[in-house]
Formats: structure tokens, sequence, C-alpha cells
């Protein structure tokens, strides 16, 4: 990769945050009704030796095609494994709603949709447990209010795809200034991420219940690896096309840097195209 200055560098890596002051933005191809988004980690059940991927996988479609595929209160879901993370046994059940009632009477619908399913009580049962048993009794949720100014994808993923989340965590700076993250963040999303052609997607998501409320999720999603690394470098090309003069530059992301605290972790997924809706 290309050297560059430290500043520059972090602002192509970041692909940048949206702050507590910056609120929906209009994109014309974004999707309209999704508000909340629920992230459950899940975690395979290492003591399962009665198991495959391959049989996990149709156990799975079996359940997304006769529950979540029919219930119209989930607008969304995806499903992500570990590729690099710090925990291998990790794994990242996604969904979204249009309103956090939506998110309670979703999960009655989900019920009914069982019943219906499998009428048999036993055979419902039986498959139930044989699909929760591929994970360990540990899960951990987290929600996340959806904000605007997303890429979104063109069509349907049809192949696996790596899915770069970073978490950040905002700053509120005593000199905030009403309006600014807003315009600030517009610039470098009409500028830099959509005009990268490597980032598929990117959506943004901020803390609406967790443990840290000042957390900030961005998810970049790429066809490959590889292109992780080059949408780096094309972040620093576009960057440097749009703010060609150096002083320029450098006051546009001192002024946004006011707003991040300059902590962030590093996550990497694969998708599982056939659990998305």
């Amino acid at each position: 990769m290309k050297q560059t200055n430290t500043l520059t560098m972090g602002i192509a890596l970041l692909a940048f945050l949206i702050s507590p002051f910056l609120y929906s933005q209009e994109n014309t191809e974004e999707p309209a009704r999704a508000t909340v988004l629920i992230v459950t980690t899940l975690h395979w059940n290492s003591d399962k030796t009665d198991g495959s991927p391959e049989k996990w996988l149709a156990i799975e479609k079996e359940y997304h095609e006769k529950v979540t595929m029919k219930n119209d209160l989930i607008l969304h879901t995806n499903f992500l494994t570990h590729f690099f993370t710090a925990d291998n046994s990790e794994s990242k059940a996604v969904s979204t709603y249009a309103t956090w009632a939506d998110v309670e009477s979703a999960n009655k619908r989900t019920g009914e949709l069982e019943e219906a399913a499998w009428p048999d009580e036993a055979k419902r049962d039986a498959f139930l447990k044989e699909r929760n048993s591929y994970y360990s009794s540990m899960h951990s949720d987290e929600i996340y209010s959806i904000l605007g100014g997303g890429k979104y994808m063109e069509a349907k993923e049809t192949e696996p795809m790596i899915y770069y989340v970073r978490k950040s965590h905002t700053a509120t700076p005593d000199d905030a200034v009403d309006g600014e993250m807003k315009e600030l963040h517009t610039e470098f999303l009409e500028n830099v991420i959509y005009k990268n052609d490597y980032i598929k997607a990117y959506y943004i998501n901020r803390h609406m219940w967790g443990a840290d409320s000042r957390d900030m999720g961005e998810v970049f999603v790429l066809n490959s690896l590889a292109d992780v690394e080059a949408s780096f470098e094309k972040n620093t090309e576009l960057i440097n096309a749009h703010w060609p003069d150096e002083d320029a530059r450098k006051a546009f992301f001192e002024k946004y840097n006011r707003y991040l605290t300059g902590w962030h972790g590093d996550y990497i997924f694969q998708s599982v195209p056939d659990l998305i809706k």
C-alpha cells in the first residue's frame, strides 16, 4: 500500500463515521422503512459431534424459507460467519425492523409461523431442538438505530461477500456546531464512499441499547479480502482528488475528527447468501 500521512490514512481506513449530531440523509436507493437493527452474536456449539456445515445450512434454510421469509415484520436478515475476528466460534445474526413495536410483534408472528410450518408439536419441538443444538447457550444482543446516508446493494448476493465491520466511539466536543457533522459527512459520502467501486454497500448504525452509548457501527461490503485493502487505496485517491490542496484537506479532517474519540475496532465476517432476506 502506498504511504501517506497518518491523518489522511486514518480517514481512508475509517471511510467515515457519523456523530450524534448527524441524522438521516436522503439517498434515492435507501430502503425507507428499516429503522431498528438487532445484531445477535451466536457461538457454535463445540460439543456437537453429529452435525455438519451442510446439515446446519439445510436446517437454517428450511427455517428461513418457512418462517423468516414469511414474517413481513422482519424487513431484512443476514447471517455473518467469522472470517477475521478475535473469536472463531462467533457468528452474527442480523435483522431489521420498521419500528421497535414491530420487534415485539415479529416475535409473536414468528411463533405463529413455526406452528403453521410444523403443526405437529413433537416434530416442531424436534426440529427447533436440532436447530438450536448447533449453537451454545450463550448469546448477546445489541440494538442499533439505522442511520441514513448508506450505500445500498444493487442486487441480492449470490456468493459469499466480505463484511468489514468497524466499531468506533463518537465524541461530543464543547465547540460542536449544530449541523456541522451532517454537512461534513455528506460531503465525504458523496465524494469518496459513493464513488469507490470496491465498496459494494455501506451501512451505518448508532447505539440504541447496549453496553456503550458511544458505539457506532459501520459495515463495508466487498467482493473479497483483497478488495478491502484496494478500497483503502481508492479512498485515499478519491480524498486527494476532492481535496487537492493539502491545507484544505487537513482542515477538513481536523474539523471532522473533533467528533471522534480516535478508538476503533475492526472485524471481518463473511455472509451466507441463502440466509439473506
